[in-house]
């Protein structure tokens, strides 16, 4: 049977949690992921055959916009194989990502990280720079 990709966005988290319900209740489909895009953008993307993707997305559209706001929907039957991989892109490369500083504090990315040690070598430099002689 022909796989498909489906994928409900939301403003909101609890409009995308209604939304990912009803699509796995509805329908023989997987959750893939969820996915918050932006402050209040949420993504939910679930696959399975064509015709259950199809039916799990509109039941989880309407449940959405029940309950909050829906952005958009999209079925992709039949996807690329390099759509899958970029749909299903893990998680866990976040995870890698999220460090905790020296100071207990969360940091998330290279970034950041690079940030955050720039700031330390300058309060260090400020703290052993020998003050001018008046």
């Amino acid at each position: 049977m022909a796989k498909a990709l489906g994928m409900i966005e939301t403003r909101g988290l609890i409009g995308s949690i209604e939304a990912a319900d009803s699509m796995l209740k509805a329908a023989d489909v997987r959750l893939v992921k969820q996915e918050q895009i932006d402050a209040a953008l949420v993504t939910v993307v679930v696959e399975g055959d064509v015709s259950a993707v199809q039916a799990a997305v509109e039941t989880g559209a309407m449940a959405a916009a029940r309950v909050g706001e829906l952005i958009s929907t999209l079925v992709i039957p039949n996807p690329d194989p390099g759509m899958i991989k970029l749909a299903k892109r893990n998680e866990s490369k976040k995870q890698e990502l999220k460090r905790t500083s020296s100071k207990g504090h969360l940091v998330e990315g290279k970034e950041t990280v690079v940030k955050e040690s720039n700031s330390r070598a300058s309060e260090k430099t400020k703290a052993t720079k020998p003050k001018k002689a008046e």
